[in-house]
C-alpha cells in the first residue's frame, strides 16, 4: 500500500486583481523524495512555496502538509506541523545581529523547552550536519562567505529535524564549486536522513546532477510534471527553449553548446556519486 503524499497541492488559485497567476494548480510530493519547480518569472513559483508553508493566502484550493490543511487546521494543528517543516529563503534571511549559533538556536529556543546545554549541542551538531566547521558559530554572518552563508541558514532550517525542507533558490548567488558541493549536502539530507526537499531553483547543474522529479510551472498551470530528463525531452515549445538557453549560455565542460545531452539511460542516471555530508565542507565562496 503506497504511503500518503507529504506534500499536497489541491487545485490552487491566486489572483492578485484582474491577474491570474496560479489557475488550478496540483501535484503531491512523496516522502524521501527531491522535487524541484521551474517555471519563467511571473509564474509565481516563490509566491507558491509561500502559499504551501502558510505565509500566504491563496485565492482558493489546498495545500496540505504531513496531513494538515494550512489553511483551514485549528492554531494548535498549525503549529505542530510548523515544527516539522523548515524552509531556506533565497537570501538566507539570517538575523544580521546574531551569531551563526545563536541563528540556529532561534528555532530550538522558540518551538521548544529544552534546556541551554542541549540546545548548546543540537547547534553544534547542525554546524557539522551543514557541513561547517565549530568555529563558523562564533562567528557574525557577515563574516562568511556566501557559500558559508547558504549553509548556516541550511543548518537553521533542520535545527528541528524537520520531516519536510522548502528550498527557495538555494545554489543562487554561489560560484559552481560552491554550488555543487551545496547539492551534494541537500542530496545527502534525502538519501542519509530521509528528508523530503522541494526546491525552486533554475539551477541547470542541480535539476540534472540532484533532483528526482521536475515540475515547470506556465500558463498559470502545471505544465510538466515528472523525471527531469522526461520534462527535458518535452515538445512543448516553452520547455524545449527554457532548456536550449540554459544548455547553450553555459554549457558544463564537455558538453555540445547546440542543446540538450543525449537522453539515453534511466532517468537521474547523470547523477554523481553522493558523499557524505562531512566530505563537503566549504570554507569559502
Amino acid at each position: 500500500m503506497a504511503s500518503k503524499p507529504v506534500i499536497e497541492v489541491c487545485d490552487i488559485v491566486t489572483r492578485f486583481g484582474a491577474q491570474t497567476v496560479h489557475d488550478g494548480v496540483s501535484f503531491t510530493v512523496e516522502r524521501g523524495t527531491l522535487v524541484g519547480m521551474i517555471g519563467a518569472s511571473g509564474t509565481g513559483k516563490s509566491v507558491l512555496l509561500r502559499e504551501m508553508i502558510g505565509l500566504q493566502r491563496p485565492t482558493a484550493g489546498q495545500v496540505r502538509l504531513l496531513g494538515t490543511e494550512m489553511w483551514s487546521a485549528p492554531a494548535d494543528e498549525l503549529a505542530a506541523v510548523r515544527r516539522r517543516f523548515g524552509m531556506m529563503f533565497q537570501d538566507g534571511a539570517l538575523f544580521s545581529s546574531l551569531t551563526v549559533a545563536q541563528n540556529i538556536a532561534v528555532p530550538l529556543t522558540e518551538h521548544t523547552a529544552l534546556d541551554p546545554t542541549t540546545i548548546t549541542a543540537l547547534v553544534a551538531l547542525r554546524l557539522h550536519q551543514a557541513g561547517l566547521p565549530p568555529e563558523a558559530g562564533a562567528k557574525m554572518p557577515s563574516e562568511l562567505s556566501g557559500g558559508m552563508r547558504k549553509r548556516a541558514a541550511l543548518a537553521r532550517a533542520i535545527a528541528l529535524e524537520p520531516e519536510i525542507l522548502f528550498l527557495d533558490e538555494p545554489t543562487s548567488g554561489l560560484d559552481p564549486i560552491t554550488a555543487r558541493a551545496f547539492d551534494r549536502l541537500v542530496r545527502s539530507l534525502v538519501d542519509d536522513l530521509g528528508l523530503t526537499v522541494f526546491l525552486v531553483t533554475h539551477d541547470l547543474d542541480t535539476l540534472l546532477g540532484s533532483v528526482d522529479r521536475l515540475i515547470a510551472l506556465a500558463q498559470s498551470k502545471v505544465l510538466a510534471d515528472g523525471p527531469v530528463r522526461q520534462v527535458m525531452a518535452s515538445e512543448d515549445a516553452w520547455l524545449r527553449e527554457y532548456f536550449s538557453a540554459r544548455f547553450t549560455a553555459s554549457p558544463s565542460p564537455g558538453r555540445a553548446q547546440d542543446g540538450p545531452p543525449p537522453l539515453g539511460g534511466p532517468p537521474g542516471s547523470s547523477r554523481a556519486q553522493r558523499p557524505t555530508i562531512q566530505g563537503v565542507q566549504d570554507h569559502g565562496s
